[in-house]
């Protein structure tokens, strides 16, 4: 369709299409097995202003500047930046307060440093978060696993297994809880159906802006 690139038609038992935008600013659509192509085109036209205002989105997306970890650098957690102080001979490689001080003789393997930190720090906050929706909501889960997941923010397995990204933590607390909301209603629902939605609303009422919120900004956390 003019100015509307489809990347790929997945046809499975799903009940709806979905239309979803991938990273290189093209459309994915997902139908259900019996559905046309006349049908798809249809809800492509029907959804077409939502869809090139988002494909706009993607392709103006900041482009991520890699990091050099030098002093003055800024380095998110929990939504917030925190500057990058290299310090000399400090007690351990990587240390955060109020601030992320480097040392100096590390500066080499700093990104693993920072991983790392991420990776510890992220289970402990997301685990946490976790813990109590579940004793909030009732839902029981297996277990959490902390991953250097690019694509996903989060997975729930068939045995229900909860996976997130390292990455999540650096965003604001409330999409962390949206994120985590999300694949443990995914134990309720193994499915992006409507009751799935509805569950998550019911928890997270204002979860569409959480939603909006990533893929907006979701490109901003990463090292």
């Amino acid at each position: 369709m003019d100015e509307i690139k489809i990347s790929q038609i997945i046809r499975s038992k799903r009940k709806t299409i979905a239309l979803i935008i991938n990273d290189d600013a093209t459309l994915i659509v997902k139908a259900p097995n019996k559905t046309t192509d006349e049908e798809i085109y249809q809800v492509i036209k029907e959804h077409r202003r939502w869809i090139k205002k988002h494909i706009e989105i993607v392709k103006h997306l900041e482009k991520k500047e890699e990091k050099q970890f030098v002093p003055g650098e800024s380095f998110l957690l929990l939504g917030r930046p925190y500057r990058l102080f290299l310090v000399s001979d400090a007690e351990t490689p990587l240390k955060f307060d109020k601030g992320f001080y480097l040392d100096e003789g590390y500066r080499e393997k700093a990104r693993d440093l920072f991983i790392d930190f991420y990776k510890k720090t992220a289970k402990g906050i997301i685990g946490e978060r976790v813990e109590y929706y579940s004793k909030l909501t009732g839902i029981k889960y297996k277990g959490v696993k902390i991953t250097s997941a690019n694509k996903r923010w989060g997975s729930c397995s068939k045995d229900n297994n909860l996976s997130f990204t390292y990455k999540l933590v650096m965003a604001p607390l409330s999409i962390i809880d949206y994120v985590v909301v999300h694949e443990l209603c995914h134990v309720v629902e193994h499915n992006h159906s409507k009751a799935f939605w509805d569950k998550v609303r019911t928890i997270i009422p204002n979860y569409e802006e959480a939603k909006r919120w990533l893929r907006e900004k979701g490109h901003l956390l990463d090292i």
